[in-house]
């Protein structure tokens, strides 16, 4: 007999709806996993039992409202929720306690979800991976737990990978759901700029940064995904990111379960990197065997599939890293807090203060070069295929930890394809192909607003590779289960 964290987020947002489960027995659930679990896995920073319990009793004293109807989630560490801890994952922000909540947690609230308490991310949400310097600040990958989950929503990934969480919400920079969901074999979607709050406390970045799901199941992803979009009485959506973003399906959820297949799609593919001038990028075999299964399918499927490579693009390098620098100079951080954080964030924060402002304005100026560029080279294709990420998921202590620069030269190396996808302000998916040692995914970049697309597409690639079918086995008491 399935135990609930074996059942999909659909299913146990149908079982609360018929009232065969309640909000109170899904939050005692998966608290007790997270009790057992999170010493070794660290998926979580801080749990709010007490809160949640609070939360789940009000859900279901409400009549279970709202899209997830009480479903349990967890918020990032970077997202504030009043009245709960948020560390930004750095020991410069011990104590810290918010007295409002982010318009991403209020959004989440109003449509049914219970926060079981914060997920763990590295420092400020910098690094694509997922280590820190807080008391179990390292967050272990279910799959192997020698190796890191990616990050920068690390720890939401491994509390779904390991069914410590139905769905979780993340935050995505420059691949920061995506690059976690290819590491632990997850569904994880960025949507378009605007589309959803960004999910982070800590500003804007150039409008870089959005908020989406991570998932077992792509029906699971759309269902979080609508829960997560702000809208007015009408049900209309309050953030639109241009006027290029069509407006969204009343549900994504519902529009993708009403769809059998997918018409034939015109996809490209290619290997292509604006990192690549600077930094030699190299890939493992199984980055390139996922993205080719994944090629065969859908031309198996009746899709067109070519191969297309954007132009050069020589002043990606320095703009992104003056942008990304500049970013992190806005952090508000006193000299002594400076001394408490690590060498990465020291060196973003300094080198950014440092910057003079005609260089920011440049970076800034060839950035929405870049994005107009790259939205009308793909505008010709419905979706556009890469490797998700470049390297397997790295070991524990493979980024280096003193020497800020050479940290993010490596971060780009390991997943090369993913923030491009930010500053172009397009939605984008990592679909978890393969598992075999390690999960691998694939990257979907989709036309702007076009969110639907990409999820029909991905739960056509769903029945193929049944991805939804696998989990990992974790060394526990209680592992999770194998769904083959």
């Amino acid at each position: 007999m399935s135990e609930l964290h074996d059942l999909t987020a659909t299913e146990q947002v149908e079982l609360l709806r018929q009232g065969a489960t309640t909000s109170v027995e899904l939050t005692e659930h998966y608290l007790a996993r997270i009790e057992r679990a999170n010493p070794t896995l660290r998926a979580f920073t801080t749990v709010d039992a007490e809160g949640a319990r609070a939360r789940a009793s009000a859900a279901d004293a409400a009549g279970r409202p709202g899209v997830l109807r009480g479903l349990p989630i967890g918020d990032k560490d970077l997202t504030n929720r009043a009245g709960v801890a948020t560390t930004y994952g750095s020991l410069a922000m011990a104590g810290y306690v918010p007295d409002l909540s982010d318009p991403l947690v209020t959004t989440l609230d109003g449509n049914g979800a219970v926060s079981l308490g914060k997920t763990n991310t590295p420092e400020f949400g910098f690094p694509s991976y997922c280590e820190n310097r807080l008391p179990g600040g390292v967050a272990r990958n279910p799959w192997d737990l020698e190796r890191g989950p990616g990050g920068s929503s690390g720890g939401a990934a491994v509390a779904v990978a390991a069914g410590l969480l139905p769905v979780a919400p993340g935050s995505d920079g420059g691949g920061s759901i995506r690059i976690p969901a290819a590491a632990t074999g997850l569904v994880g979607l960025k949507p378009s700029r605007g589309r959803v709050p960004d999910g982070s406390g800590l500003g804007s970045l150039a409008g870089l940064p959005v908020a989406g799901p991570l998932a077992r199941t792509v029906q699971d992803a759309a269902l979080l995904l609508d829960a997560m979009i702000a809208r007015d009485a009408q049900g209309h959506v309050l953030n639109r990111f241009s006027t290029r973003a069509p407006e969204p399906p009343r549900s994504y959820h519902e529009a993708l379960d009403a769809t059998y297949g997918i018409r034939p799609l015109r996809i490209a593919w290619n290997m292509w990197t604006p990192w690549s001038p600077t930094y030699e990028i190299d890939f493992d075999d199984a980055a390139v065997a996922a993205l080719d299964a994944t090629l065969d399918v859908a031309r198996r499927l009746g899709h067109e599939v070519v191969e297309f490579t954007p132009g050069a693009e020589p002043d990606y390098f320095e703009a992104f890293r003056a942008v990304w620098r500049g970013g992190a100079a806005s952090l508000p951080l006193t000299e002594q807090q400076l001394e408490l954080v690590e060498p990465l964030t020291s060196w973003l924060v300094r080198s950014g203060r440092e910057l003079p402002v005609a260089e920011l304005a440049r970076g800034l100026g060839a950035l929405a070069g870049f994005e107009q560029r790259i939205v009308a080279q793909y505008a010709e294709f419905d979706a556009v295929l890469t490797p998700a990420m470049a390297l397997t998921p790295r070991p524990l202590g493979w980024f280096d930890a003193e020497d800020g620069e050479r940290n993010f030269m490596q971060q780009c190396q390991y997943t090369p394809f993913t923030s491009y996808v930010n500053v172009a302000g397009l939605p984008a998916m990592s679909l978890p192909v393969t598992a075999e040692p390690l999960p691998m995914g694939v990257h979907v970049i989709g036309r702007p607003g076009d969110e639907l697309t990409l999820l029909r597409l991905a739960r056509d690639l769903e029945r193929e590779f049944e991805w939804n079918r696998r989990a990992p086995a974790w060394a526990l008491g209680d592992s999770a289960t194998s769904r083959r």
